[in-house]
Parts: structure tokens; C-alpha cells; sequence
């Protein structure tokens, strides 16, 4: 079992990591590869202070400690960039309209609603893009999100 004070990932950073980071930290980086770089920088065990805890770094960064350990954890195992860069999510359904079924779901709905209709309804968007076959099928639901990004 660990001791209180003891880290399991110990990060250690060459001065080209820490410059860097340090660089990602000051840039116009993401938010979420800003947080991980600092996170890096301050669990650097070659610095004056031995490196934080991960307690500390939480605090001081207002993030968990869990995304302390996650961050410190890829830093060792998969190496710096993996640690401030996004994880492929690979297990993600493609999106049921792209660009160019967006553009024409934007056109339909700002279109005049058909005959005997008061206006568009997110079920017949979606069965005239059925009809158009733009997608094979969807979802009022797909409908309704498609729409509120675009708008």
C-alpha cells in the first residue's frame, strides 16, 4: 500500500519538456491540454520543490485528484504528449447527418412548411430527409440537435 505522501506515477521532465509545457501552459491551447500541461509542471519531481502532491495540484488547479493520477498515470505509461493530448474515443457512432445534411435540414426548416402544415415539426424534417434520402432514417431527436447546433 502507498504511503500518504508517496506518489505511484513519478513524472520527471527533461528542461525541453518542461519548456514545452510551459509553452502550452502560456499559449492559446485548449483549456483542457492548458490544465494537463500544468498539472505535468507542477507533478515534476525535478523541480526545486521534489513536485507537488496530488492533493496539492487539485487544489490549486480546481480539478480532482482523480484527474491528478489520470494525467501523471498517462504521463509515465504513454508518454507527455499522450498525457496533454485528447483520447480518441473510439467507440463513438458517426453522426447520422454531416455538413452537407446539415446545410439542407437549415434550408427545410427555414422553407415554407408543406401543404395543410402551420409550420415544420422535427418529425416531418426528418421524414423529408428520409424522402430526399439524404439518411436512411432518423430520429426527431437527431432532428431537434442538428438544428440547435446550426442555429
Amino acid at each position: 500500500m502507498e504511503g500518504k505522501g508517496r506518489k505511484r506515477n513519478r513524472v520527471r521532465l527533461s528542461a525541453e519538456e518542461r519548456a514545452e509545457l510551459s509553452g502550452i501552459v502560456n499559449g492559446q491551447a485548449a483549456a483542457r491540454r492548458r490544465k494537463h500541461a500544468h498539472i505535468l509542471l507542477l507533478a515534476d519531481e525535478e523541480r526545486k520543490d521534489g513536485g507537488r502532491t496530488d492533493a496539492d495540484i487539485a487544489s490549486v488547479l480546481d480539478v480532482g485528484t482523480a484527474t491528478v493520477e489520470r494525467v501523471r498515470k498517462r504521463c509515465v505509461e504513454e508518454g507527455l504528449e499522450a498525457a496533454v493530448e485528447r483520447r480518441e474515443q473510439v467507440n463513438r457512432k458517426p453522426r447520422k447527418l454531416d455538413g452537407a445534411g446539415e446545410a439542407k435540414l437549415v434550408a427545410l426548416a427555414r422553407s415554407a412548411p408543406p401543404e395543410g402544415h402551420a409550420r415544420w415539426t422535427l418529425r416531418l424534417l426528418g421524414d423529408k430527409l428520409v424522402e430526399w434520402e439524404v439518411v436512411d432514417s432518423i430520429a426527431k431527436e437527431t432532428v431537434r440537435k442538428a438544428l440547435k447546433r446550426t442555429t
